[in-house]
């Protein structure tokens, strides 16, 4: 009888321990840690059409969580209208820039020109 050969055809996967069968797994965006001073930001808006309603965005803040949670809420004490925090920016309900702009201001914000 031949000897048997190795089957060149052979597949074979080496299950490390740093394999992981979860592809759902997406790399964390890169977080800005660092947190500024207000005088130190330099904000911008933008504005977007959502189902017929328009957003003002403003953006990007360098802020710890619990601060720009306490910002947003007042803002949107000041303002009269409801806002949510998505990544580093803000973002109102309305057509609101200038007194957005105008209170971020008297907080000590400053703005690109």
């Amino acid at each position: 009888m031949p000897s048997r050969k190795e089957n060149l055809f052979e597949m074979g996967a080496n299950f490390g321990d740093e394999w992981s069968s979860d592809n759902k797994d997406k790399p964390s965006k890169k977080v800005s840690t660092e947190i500024k001073l207000p005088e130190k930001h330099q904000l911008h808006f933008a504005k977007e059409k959502r189902r017929g309603k328009v957003v003002t965005i403003v953006k990007p803040f360098y802020l710890d969580n619990i601060v720009i949670q306490a910002l947003l809420k007042t803002l949107k004490k000041k303002l009269g209208t409801g806002g949510t925090v998505k990544d580093e920016s803000l973002e109102f309900q309305g057509d609101i820039p200038e007194l957005l702009r105008k209170h971020l201001e008297a907080l000590g914000y400053r703005f690109k020109n």
